[in-house]
């Protein structure tokens, strides 16, 4: 096949793909690059994952992606923006912010519905191999999605987008077309480091380097114990994710809202009550978080962001919400509990 005619088939995939609800889509080349591997040795030879075990690499598939489709010669990136129509939740004293990413419909189900049906498209109009990822496998997407020409890595170690800022969903296909890559986005940080000083908890020690057992996205959503009271004292009302080092992006003054309906959030996951929340047992909380990718952390884990959020609210009229859950059956639950009482009862008075 020809250049000319490798370069219309990628304009006919971008088609299909903006068809489909993706807002953006490069491509790169399936070979490895060993920068990728080095920089992930890296931060596991720190101990920065944490209780992420599923970063281990003593397998050496992550950064190989031939590793996961031996056969594969080109990687189609693609990005759906989830941009918040009104900007990121502001603290209140009484009520929970909830990372933008999680307020719709979870991103996995969504983007491996349509992925299938662009691959499906491809394998069959251009007899070809194909495999389809959405964060479910040992990828590293934000790499990759530079390569691709998406975006680049920001100093916050997240993607950025000069169309999108940093809210882009990221999926990929792999296929055994051989199409030329795209031309790789430039970093345009420069010398700013306006997320570098948002972040709450100092989990951005120097510029691309993120530690995320200091990050509020870590600890809320992937760390399964109890959270040191240091960093609980930072984390204000954030009880699912963090938004901070991604609004705080100049880059996000071109951002637009998302167009696809599933990603543009449930009105009651804007600015829930935490009492409310805090409320929730086991099936509460799996009805009301129904289709959402909170449900996959579990009750245990949020209820203890949701008590955290409460001690740090200095609001008196909470106090009695935390003391109800002090004898939680979970000791998770009832350890953030005592925590948050003891915080608003040394303000009473």
């Amino acid at each position: 096949m020809s250049d000319e005619a490798n370069r219309d088939l990628k304009t006919i995939i971008r088609e299909h793909a903006n068809a489909l609800g993706f807002d953006a889509v490069g491509f790169a080349s399936a070979a490895a690059d060993p920068a990728d591997t080095r920089a992930l040795d890296r931060f596991l030879n720190q101990g920065r994952q944490g209780d992420m075990a599923w970063l281990d690499n003593a397998d050496g598939r992550r950064g190989n992606p031939k590793a996961l489709m031996p056969d594969a010669q080109t990687i189609i990136m693609l990005g759906a923006n989830y941009g918040p129509p009104g900007g990121v939740t502001p603290v209140s004293e009484d009520r929970g912010a909830i990372s933008v990413y999680a307020r719709g419909r979870d991103y996995h189900d969504v983007l491996k519905k349509k992925m299938k049906q662009l691959a499906r498209w491809l394998s069959e109009t251009h007899d070809c191999g194909v495999k389809v990822f959405v964060d479910t496998a040992p990828v590293m997407e934000k790499p990759l999605a530079g390569r691709a020409g998406i975006g680049w890595q920001g100093k916050h170690t997240n993607l950025v987008s000069r169309d999108f800022g940093s809210w882009l969903f990221l999926a990929e296909i792999f296929t055994t077309l051989d199409l030329p890559p795209d031309r790789p986005e430039p970093d345009h940080c420069g010398h700013c480091d306006r997320c570098i000083r948002a972040c709450p908890t100092d989990a951005l020690p120097e510029p691309y380097q993120i530690d995320p057992r200091r990050c509020v996205s870590y600890l809320t959503i992937e760390h399964k114990g109890p959270i040191a009271p240091e960093l609980m004292a930072h984390m204000g009302n954030r009880v699912y994710g963090c938004d901070d080092c991604l609004a705080a992006c100049p880059w996000t003054k071109f951002q637009q809202p998302a167009t696809l309906e599933a990603f543009q959030g449930r009105a009651e996951l804007a600015m829930p009550k935490l009492a409310d929340l805090a409320a929730l047992d086991d099936a509460g909380f799996r009805k009301f978080f129904s289709g959402s990718p909170i449900k996959r952390t579990g009750r245990e884990r949020f209820v203890r962001n949701v008590l955290i959020a409460i001690g740090n609210s200095g609001d008196k009229d909470l106090l009695d919400t935390a003391a109800a859950l002090t004898d939680d059956s979970s000791p998770l639950v009832a350890e953030a509990a005592a925590w948050a009482a003891e915080q608003l009862g040394s303000k009473q008075g």
